[in-house]
């Protein structure tokens, strides 16, 4: 289970994070690249982007599901989310 007390500083702040039991399997950059980067020097993820809409908050969430460790979480301050613009003819 992820620890919101034990997060990467790397980490953008907001809804998701990466913890330090981050194993860099690399699943969480691939499945949402926007999002999730490897820091080839630590050798773990890191959350870079927090998501601004509904699809990258569904990415996310893709990632932390398959993340095999379960070092994403979810349960920070979210960020607003930016609707869709909405055209009128």
């Amino acid at each position: 289970m992820p620890n919101r007390k034990n997060i990467w500083p790397k980490n953008a702040k907001g809804q998701f994070y990466v913890d330090r039991t981050c194993i860099g399997c690399n699943q969480c950059c691939t499945t949402a690249p926007r999002h999730f980067q490897m820091d080839e020097v630590e050798g773990h993820s890191c959350l870079v982007k927090q998501p601004t809409s509904p699809a990258e908050v569904r990415r996310c969430q893709e990632a932390m599901k398959g993340c095999p460790v379960q070092a994403i979480g979810e349960d920070g301050a979210p960020v607003p989310l930016v609707s869709p613009a909405i055209r009128v003819a």
